[in-house]
C-alpha cells in the first residue's frame, strides 16, 4: 500500500490527476483480495495492479474514462469461462471496484497519501477510510480520509461521530464496507511492515535477512563482528548495527509491541544475553534459534538471575514452524513463516 500512495503523492504534487482503481468486494476465485489498489494516469500507464489480464484491461480502460468525465464509478465483473482460464483462477468468481479521479486541485488528496508513509515511519497504525460516493457531484471533492491511532483525520471531513463509529467497527487485518447513515465507506487499515531485529550475522541471518525485507519487513541486523555485519553481507538490510559488544546491545534501539526479536548469535553465553535484554522490551515477538536442551540450559540461568516464568513464556524456543529444517535456508524459511504468523496475529507474542 505505502509505495502505490507515494506515487499518488507525487503525481498530485506535480500537478497531474490521477484514477485510482479499488478493489471494493471480492467472491469467489478473484485474482486480488478487497482492499487491492491500482493508479492509472490519463495515457493509460499504471502503478500497481488488481491482478492482471482481461479484468485490469477493463478497469483501465474505465478508469481513463474517468479521467475524462471525471465522475467516481463503481463496475462489477463477472469471472466466468473463459476469464477464469486466461487467469489461472481454480473457479469463477466475482469482483467489485470503486474508480475515483483523485484530482490536484483538492490537496486533501495528496496529504492523505503523504500521511500514510508517515504513519509507518512513526510505527503507528491508522485506518484509511474511502468514501464510495458515485455519479454527479462525486467530482467535486476529495473522498479519502486518514484516522489516526489519536483520533485525529487527514483528509475528507469526518464528524467526530463518523470517526468514532468508523474506529469501532474496523478489526482485524482486512478492508470491510460499511454503512454510516446513507453514506458508503471502505475502510482498512494501514498496515505497519514491522520491524525484524535480527540479533547475529551468521549464515542463517543472512538467508533470514533476504526473506524478511521481501515479505515486506523492515529489516535491522545486530552484530558486534563489523567483518560479518556489513551491507556487502546484508544488502537487503534497512539498516545494520554494530555494537561495542552485544553486552548491552539494545540500549539505543526504541523496539516497540510493531517489533519482532530474532537471536541467532554465533553462541550459547551470547543467545542467553541478548535474550535477557530482549525480555525487557516490548517486542511482540521474541524467538531464540537453540535445541530444547539448550532452551532449558539458558533459562535455568535466566531464572536464577530473577526472570520468571511469564517472562520466558513470551519466547518462541525452538525458533520457526516445524518443517524439519536443516540448511540455513530451510531454517530461515521457518523463522520467515513464524513471523508472518505473528504479523497476522495468528500466534501470540
Amino acid at each position: 500500500m505505502n509505495n502505490i500512495f507515494m506515487a499518488c503523492a507525487a503525481l498530485l504534487e506535480a500537478g497531474e490527476d490521477v484514477a485510482m482503481v479499488t478493489i471494493i468486494n471480492r467472491e469467489g476465485s478473484a485474482p486480488r483480495t478487497a482492499g487491492s489498489k491500482m493508479l492509472v494516469r490519463r495515457d493509460g500507464s499504471i502503478v500497481g495492479t488488481i491482478g492482471g489480464g482481461l479484468f485490469e484491461a477493463q478497469a483501465i480502460s474505465l478508469a481513463q474514462e474517468i479521467h475524462r468525465g471525471r465522475q467516481a464509478v463503481t463496475r462489477t465483473f463477472n469471472f466466468t469461462g473463459n476469464e477464469v482460464t486466461e487467469m489461472d483462477m481454480v473457479c469463477g468468481g466475482r469482483a467489485e471496484i470503486f474508480v475515483d479521479l483523485l484530482q490536484c486541485r483538492f490537496p486533501e488528496n495528496a496529504a492523505v497519501c503523504r500521511a500514510i508513509g508517515d504513519v509507518k515511519k512513526g510505527d503507528r497504525g491508522a485506518i484509511l477510510v474511502t468514501e464510495i460516493a458515485t455519479g454527479p457531484g462525486s467530482e467535486e471533492r476529495t473522498k479519502l480520509a486518514l484516522i489516526t491511532g489519536s483520533k485525529e483525520s487527514v483528509g475528507m471531513p469526518l464528524s467526530e461521530d463518523s470517526m468514532e463509529a468508523l474506529g469501532r467497527l474496523q478489526g482485524g487485518r482486512s478492508p470491510q464496507l460499511v454503512s454510516l447513515g446513507e453514506k458508503t465507506y471502505q475502510i482498512e487499515p494501514v498496515h505497519l511492515p514491522g520491524t525484524v531485529y535480527i540479533f547475529g550475522a551468521g549464515h542463517v541471518s543472512q538467508r533470514l535477512a533476504h526473506l524478511t525485507a521481501y515479505v515486506g519487513f523492515q529489516t535491522v541486523v545486530l552484530d558486534d563482528r563489523e567483518e560479518y555485519a556489513n551491507e556487502k553481507r546484508f544488502p537487503q538490510a534497512d539498516r545494520i548495527v554494530v555494537p561495542e559488544s552485544m553486552e548491552g546491545c539494545m540500549e539505543n534501539l526504541q523496539i516497540s509491541r510493531n517489533g519482532y526479536i530474532v537471536i541467532v548469535t554465533r553462541g550459547h553465553a551470547y543467545d542467553m544475553n541478548v535474550l535477557a535484554q530482549a525480555l525487557r522490551t516490548d517486542a511482540g515477538y521474541i524467538g531464540m534459534i537453540g535445541s530444547i536442551k539448550k532452551r532449558e540450559t539458558i533459562y535455568q540461568h535466566l531464572r536464577r538471575s530473577g526472570v520468571g516464568d511469564a517472562a520466558l513464556a513470551r519466547v518462541h524456543c525452538p525458533i520457526g514452524i516445524d518443517i524439519d529444517a536443516e540448511t540455513p535456508e530451510e531454517i530461515a524459511v521457518s523463522i520467515a513463516g513464524e513471523l508472518i504468523q505473528a504479523r497476522a496475529g495468528l500466534i501470540d507474542g
